[in-house]
């Protein structure tokens, strides 16, 4: 593994940072991306670079193409080669799903640039260096709101849905030389959701946990665990959505069962 370079979008808090960190901990070198959480990313690195690994925070928007390109070659120049991309950056927007009134065509932009066109643009300047691994791995970190249709708003959810299709073109496209797939949470208690302070997000939190058949959320770790079976091992598996969500979709069919009870 000492040998293997990845590149982890959105690597300051939550699921980026703790899936750079679990790769360092296997010699994986890290590089991790961000946009205004400086701070949290040079952390992240620095935590990094404490197992013993190079390590390296690098500044940029996904959504710009132009910033897609400068990361993969600023990993490349740095250590020759990209073997994993964690394609971890996104966004929302919390808006009621019975409110249409609640998004606009803006927001539906915003958050497709982050969720959907940024994996895209990711994984398209990392393409010719993933190639050329012996281990090529993409890993997009979705959410169930693109198998269920819900989630903190409707343009979340839907674009989920689009970067699960997504994965699977991309898993068809860049066969045999690179693996492509998906990790699938529920709800997740990261920081990422906490800084969005809204009432929603705490009705979410109690209502999955209820909801799912362990009657617990995910943690940032265990999602990070999920993407790191993924990113390097499962070397028979591509274009697959893994979903890691505590049983909560299973809970979807709960009320016909209860009926043959």
């Amino acid at each position: 593994m000492e040998e293997r370079v990845a590149i982890v979008t959105g690597g300051s808090s939550g699921i980026g940072a703790a899936t750079a960190l679990m790769l360092a901990e296997r010699g994986v070198r890290v590089a991790l991306t961000y946009v205004g959480n400086k701070e949290g990313a040079e952390e992240t690195a620095a935590a990094c670079e404490a197992k013993g690994v190079e390590a390296a925070a690098l500044q940029g928007d996904v959504s710009s193409d132009d910033d897609c390109i400068k990361v993969v070659r600023q990993a490349i120049a740095r250590w020759g080669r990209v073997d994993v991309l964690v394609n971890n950056a996104g966004t929302t927007k919390v808006a009621s799903m019975s409110d249409l009134s609640a998004l606009s065509a803006e927001d539906f932009h915003r958050i497709y640039g982050v969720n959907v066109v940024g994996t895209y643009q990711m994984t398209r300047a990392a393409e010719d260096a993933l190639r050329a691994s012996d281990a090529g791995s993409v890993i997009n970190t979705s959410s169930i709101a693109g198998l269920a249709g819900m989630g903190s708003s409707m343009a979340y959810a839907a674009s989920k849905g689009a970067l699960n299709t997504m994965t699977l073109s991309l898993a068809r496209t860049l066969a045999p030389d690179v693996r492509v797939n998906a990790v699938c949470p529920g709800y997740v208690a990261s920081e990422w959701w906490d800084s969005l302070a809204d009432e929603t997000i705490g009705k979410m939190k109690a209502r999955s946990t209820s909801a799912a058949l362990l009657q617990r959320v995910s943690s940032s770790e265990d999602v990070a665990e999920v993407i790191l079976f993924l990113a390097l091992g499962a070397r028979s598996m591509t274009g697959q959505m893994l979903t890691a969500d505590n049983g909560m979709t299973l809970n979807i069919g709960q009320p016909l069962v209860d009926a043959h009870r």
